[in-house]
């Protein structure tokens, strides 16, 4: 039960379920209801087999590649930096009047960044990465059983924070009501210039830590 709280406690500053919501908003403006939670079911489930793919065997796999934590956060804030200047400097406007042609074409575009940027590394970054690995080694033991208690106890920790993503990013529909057009506009702007300061920040928490 410790070992549980501390995990999510832990993962849910990284995640960030309720930021992390405004972020993708603006690429769920062209989806109908159901597109809309087609792509939150895919990104809830490629954020569980990330957590769980790095839970088991994230240690390993750096290892075998020859990484370092500081390298993925410093490669993680690249990626997001980029995300966020694509979104800045983008000119497309909404139109309201769009064919249906435009929509499949917008469904099909999502559909390519439901795992890039969306799940990685928006969702599930760098931050998660290594929170995980620490739960991880914090959660070694010599005892099997013991074992087996803690990587469940963290992978429930993992299911809660994949609830709250699939809860958190499947009403972000409501927000844009109360927003508006122009509302919405000018959030997404801030929300960019926010994305390319939080990738700025990673790469340089990763850039210290390097020379550190």
């Amino acid at each position: 039960m410790h070992l549980l709280f501390v995990g999510v406690v832990a993962l849910f500053p990284v995640v960030n379920p309720i930021g992390t919501a405004f972020v993708v908003m603006p690429y769920f403006a062209h989806l109908d209801e159901a597109g809309k939670k087609h792509a939150v079911r895919k990104i809830t489930l490629y954020a569980f087999c990330i957590c769980t793919g790095t839970l088991i065997a994230g240690a390993w796999i750096l290892k075998l590649f020859g990484l370092s934590i500081p390298v993925v956060r410093l490669a993680g804030g690249i990626m997001i930096c980029k995300m966020g200047w694509e979104l800045l400097s983008s000119d497309k406007e909404d139109n309201a009047d769009s064919s249906k042609d435009v929509g499949q074409t917008k469904r099909r575009d999502i559909e390519d960044q439901l795992f890039y940027p969306l799940t990685f590394p928006l969702t599930t970054g760098a931050g998660t990465i290594s929170v995980l690995l620490t739960l991880s080694a914090h959660g070694a033991s010599a005892d099997l059983r013991q074992l087996a208690y803690n990587m469940a106890a963290i992978l429930l920790a993992i299911v809660v924070m994949c609830a709250l993503v699939y809860a958190f990013y499947l009403n972000t529909q409501r927000i844009e009501r109360y927003l508006g057009s122009q509302g919405e506009r000018i959030f997404n702007r801030l929300i960019a210039f926010f994305i390319f300061c939080v990738g700025l920040q990673i790469a340089v928490t990763g850039l210290k830590e390097l020379f550190t």
